[in-house]
């Protein structure tokens, strides 16, 4: 009896860690839902559609912010707030989409890197890379006084 509650246990313990998902994988969830392609605004400052791009992101890129982020660019706000997401879609030399690189504000989520959530995503919405991801913070930490963005001014 005791050996089949724990095989119970385990395999519930398996079950939710499975259906949990990840921050990753919900924040692609929502953004497919959201159609952010359709219905959220190209990033102030940059040309509507392709515009040319620097690596590592792609040699084309459409970049595409939610509201709050929206609203903060325009209004010079200095910093992103809670909520803002910006979607950066990396296309090869041939326009073919590469990936999506995402950034999601989240208060306290990661104090010394700006409480950015980074993910990277493949064309297919699978996630290749989520979270504290040191490749991004570090080299968007070159624009901190931006709040760690490079495609818009927020001051």
């Amino acid at each position: 009896m005791r050996r089949s509650l724990w095989v119970l246990l385990g395999f519930l313990g398996v079950v939710a860690l499975a259906g949990a998902g990840s921050l990753g994988v919900d924040l692609w969830k929502s953004l497919s839902q959201s159609q952010y392609e359709v219905n959220w605004h190209y990033i102030p400052g940059k040309p509507p559609g392709f515009y040319k791009g620097t690596q590592p992101h792609g040699f084309y890129l459409r970049t595409y912010v939610n509201n709050i982020a929206y609203d903060a660019i325009q209004a010079k706000v200095g910093q992103y707030p809670d909520g803002a997401i910006i979607v950066k879609e990396n296309y090869t030399p041939d326009k073919t989409l590469a990936s999506i690189t995402v950034m999601k504000k989240i208060a306290g989520y990661d104090p010394a890197g700006g409480d950015w959530f980074w993910a990277k995503y493949n064309p297919d919405g699978s996630v290749a890379a989520e979270g504290k991801l040191q490749s991004c913070a570090s080299c968007h930490a070159r624009v901190k006084g931006q709040d760690y963005v490079y495609s818009a001014r927020i001051k």
